[in-house]
C-alpha cells in the first residue's frame, strides 16, 4: 500500500515535469519566429538601440508596406511559389512511379540503380555546381525558372523516391493481389487499392520537396542573375547593402515568405488524415 501511494504521489510532479519539458522545447523551437516578427515590427530607429528587449516600446507595420509595395519580393515570391510547386509536382510524380517499381518489381540492375542514387547523395553541392553551370548554359536555360525546376527535380528524386519506396513497402501485396483477382487490372488496383494508403507518403513527399525547394540558394544564386527571374532566397540578399543591412524589411520578407509553406501544409494536411482512415480492409 505503502508503495502505491508512493507511486500516485510521484504523478503529478511527473506529469508536470512533462509537460515543462515540452514547453521548454516548444519555446525553443519557436523563439527565433518569434524573434523574426519582433524586428519585422520594430522600427528601424529602436532596432540597435533597445538591444535585446524581449518586447519593442513601439510597433509599426511600415517594413511589411515598404516590401510589399516598394521592392520587388512579391516577383521574388511568385518566382519561388512557381519553382516549389514545379519541382514538389514533377519530383513526387517520379518518385512515386519509381517507388512503386522498387517495391513491387524484381528486376536486372535494380540493386545497382539503387546503389548508383545513393551514391549520387555523397556529393556536396559545391563539387558539381560547376558542371550543372556549364550543361544549363550550354542548353540555354541560364536565367529561367525551368532550369531550377529541372536541377531542383533531378537532385531531389532519390530521396523522394527512397521515400516512397518504404511507403509501398509497408502496404501488403495481397491488397493488389486481391483486388486483382476480382477483376481489376494493376493500374486499377494501384489507383483504387494502393493510391489511398500512400496519401501520407504522397504528402509527406510533397512537403519535403517544397520545403527544400522553397529555401534552396545555392543554385538560385549560380542559375539566376536577372533581377525578374530571381527566388525568394537570393531575392532576401538585396536587403543586404555593401556598408548595412536593412533588418527590419529582411525580417518582413521573412514572416511573409513563411506564408505559403504554413499554408501548404496546412493543405496536403487533409491528405494525411485521409490517408490514415482510408483503404481499411474488412475482416
Amino acid at each position: 500500500m505503502g508503495s502505491v501511494a508512493r507511486s500516485s504521489s510521484r504523478h503529478p510532479a511527473l506529469a508536470f515535469g512533462k509537460y515543462a519539458a515540452i514547453a521548454f522545447y516548444l519555446g525553443f523551437a519557436l523563439f527565433p519566429l518569434y524573434w523574426l516578427m519582433k524586428i519585422a515590427i520594430t522600427p528601424d530607429a529602436l532596432i540597435f538601440s533597445e538591444g535585446t528587449r524581449m518586447l519593442p516600446s513601439a510597433v509599426t507595420f511600415e517594413n511589411f508596406t515598404t516590401v510589399l509595395f516598394e521592392t520587388e519580393f512579391l516577383a521574388y515570391f511568385r518566382n519561388s511559389l512557381t519553382v516549389s510547386l514545379g519541382t514538389a509536382f514533377f519530383t513526387t510524380l517520379i518518385a512515386a512511379g519509381a517507388g512503386y517499381a522498387f517495391s513491387r518489381f524484381v528486376f536486372a540492375g535494380k540493386r545497382i540503380i539503387i546503389a548508383v542514387m545513393l551514391i549520387t547523395q555523397m556529393f556536396p553541392l559545391l563539387m558539381i555546381i560547376a558542371p550543372i553551370y556549364k550543361i544549363v548554359a550550354d542548353l540555354g536555360l541560364l536565367n529561367s525558372l525551368t532550369s531550377l525546376i529541372v536541377v531542383y527535380t533531378a537532385f531531389n528524386i532519390p530521396f523522394a523516391t527512397f521515400l516512397m519506396q518504404s511507403f509501398f513497402d509497408g502496404i501488403p501485396k495481397d491488397l493488389e493481389e486481391a483486388a486483382m483477382m476480382d477483376g481489376c487490372s494493376r493500374f486499377q488496383a494501384l489507383r483504387t487499392v494502393v493510391f489511398p494508403l500512400t496519401l501520407p507518403g504522397l504528402g509527406a513527399t510533397l512537403g519535403f520537396v517544397f520545403t527544400a525547394a522553397w529555401s534552396e540558394l545555392l543554385f538560385a544564386l549560380m542559375l539566376i542573375s536577372k533581377n525578374d527571374a530571381m527566388t525568394f532566397p537570393v531575392g532576401l540578399l538585396t536587403f543586404v547593402s555593401k556598408f548595412s543591412v536593412d533588418w527590419g524589411q529582411m525580417m518582413a520578407a521573412g514572416v511573409l515568405a513563411l506564408v505559403p509553406s504554413c499554408l501548404f501544409f496546412i493543405f496536403i494536411q487533409r491528405y494525411l488524415v485521409q490517408g490514415l482512415t482510408s483503404g481499411a480492409v474488412k475482416g
